[in-house]
């Protein structure tokens, strides 16, 4: 008999920004399917199934065979796999995967207080759209501004477009801005999380449909570990540390 695998013990791949043999958890309970999808796609994937199935009844080939590469690109898009969490005191991990667009020293801006530092992570139609707490703590509060659809890798968009930020407070006293933001395409920003929860790192805090970007703020001692270019993955891929 074959032994059932224990996925407890099975890390995501890192990417090369990411520290040197760090341990790993588990922010939520695994999922136990095969191919994890998040909730807030199954209304696409529905519309878009009864589509290919009417045309399809209808004859037109054509059209249902279109209308079926949809509904897989939709399933792939809304995908939502399990990410192996790295452990470590003041580590801080990607909230989006994407590439990183921006790493900057800011003096003023509308999302934190005093000088810090800004990571801009910009995800395509092809990346896992589900979003993460970058760090452990407890959400302060939530400010959602509605805005404009440019493309979401212009810096014009980080406080033009539609966005939704979340402010962490952690137990060792720093606090975190981190900014779901609309793209041109994606008209939808979704945020499960409500202040005063209690957010583990990595744990899943809502999605972006259909292209989109999102921006972490942090403490300016914050020690980056990630350059502009570097992919990342949510929960997956250290992008810094604070002090220690």
């Amino acid at each position: 008999m074959v032994k059932p695998l224990d996925r407890t013990v099975l890390p995501d791949p890192l990417t090369e920004s990411d520290t040197v043999n760090p341990t790993y958890s588990w922010a939520e309970k695994p999922n136990q399917t095969a191919f994890p999808i998040a909730r807030a796609g199954y209304p696409f994937i529905w519309a878009a199934a009864l589509t290919t199935g009417t045309l399809a009844l209808l004859g037109i080939v054509s059209l249902a065979l279109l209308a079926l590469l949809t509904t897989l690109f939709i399933c792939a898009f809304f995908r939502d796999p399990d990410r192996a969490i790295p452990n470590g005191e003041g580590t801080l991990v990607s909230p989006a995967d994407g590439k990183v667009v921006a790493i900057d020293t800011l003096t003023e801006t509308p999302f934190y207080k005093g000088r810090c530092r800004r990571i801009g992570i910009f995800m395509n139609i092809f990346n896992v759209h589900v979003n993460r707490a970058p760090h452990e703590g407890e959400l302060a509060d939530i400010a959602y501004q509605p805005g404009r659809f440019m493309p979401a890798d212009r810096a014009k968009a980080s406080t033009a477009n539609e966005h939704n930020a979340l402010t962490l407070k952690t137990d060792g006293g720093h606090e975190i801005c981190f900014v779901q933001i609309a793209g041109l395409v994606a008209r939808r920003i979704i945020c499960h999380v409500q202040p005063g929860d209690r957010l583990a790192r990595g744990q899943r805090i809502g999605l972006i449909c259909f292209g989109s970007r999102v921006d972490v703020y942090l403490p300016i001692d914050t020690d980056v570990q990630v350059n502009v270019g570097d992919k990342v993955r949510a929960g997956t891929s250290i992008i810094g540390a604070f002090p220690s």
